[in-house]
């Protein structure tokens, strides 16, 4: 490709940016994906492989799954997981690049739960983010804990929390803080 055709390219790309601008940011926007994560629930036993966004939203019927697979295993109370909970998840994910399923050891706890661990730990929080669908208590079996652990810590993205006795690491999308 000679100069002055390089040149035409360019004046011509330039010309059609401007007289369809929506067009042309599109092009330079990156496609987004869609984003999907697989579970198990260490307390149910039960699996989930489930795109809860679709590259343009969060879709319901995930979102649904997805709230049910993290209900109080000891009442069987359902809440709204927080979305930005899953993006978290997401990108340990895909930052760990392992396709194993997070295995949830506890997820969201209705406040008669919380309350009745309170009595029986004072590592509980009395105003727990898992009451509010905003935590999650994980491990990876591909995946050593301290490595989850360290790979959360970077993220900077929420509370994270290292529980290597009870082999599990605590991920919430609160303040940054980390324990």
């Amino acid at each position: 490709m000679t100069r002055r055709t390089f040149l035409g390219c360019g004046l011509l790309a330039g010309a059609a940016a401007c007289a369809f601008p929506g067009t042309a940011a599109a092009a330079l926007t990156p496609p987004r994906s869609r984003r999907s994560l697989c579970f198990y629930n260490t307390h149910t036993r039960e699996t989930l492989d489930v795109v809860y966004h679709d590259g343009t939203g969060y879709c319901p019927e995930g979102m649904r799954q997805v709230n049910h697979i993290f209900r109080d295993h000891r009442t069987g109370d359902v809440t709204r997981i927080a979305p930005d909970l899953l993006d978290l998840l997401f990108s340990l994910r895909r930052r760990t690049g392992t396709d194993a399923p997070f295995a949830i050891i506890s997820g969201y706890r209705s406040p008669a739960t919380n309350t009745m661990l309170r009595k029986k730990s004072s590592g509980v929080a009395k105003k727990s983010l898992h009451t509010r669908g905003m935590a999650v208590d994980i491990r990876i079996p591909d995946l050593s804990l301290k490595r989850l652990h360290q790979t959360a810590v970077s993220l900077k993205k929420g509370g994270v929390g290292y529980y290597p006795k009870s082999r599990f690491v605590h991920v919430d999308v609160g303040p940054v803080r980390y324990w």
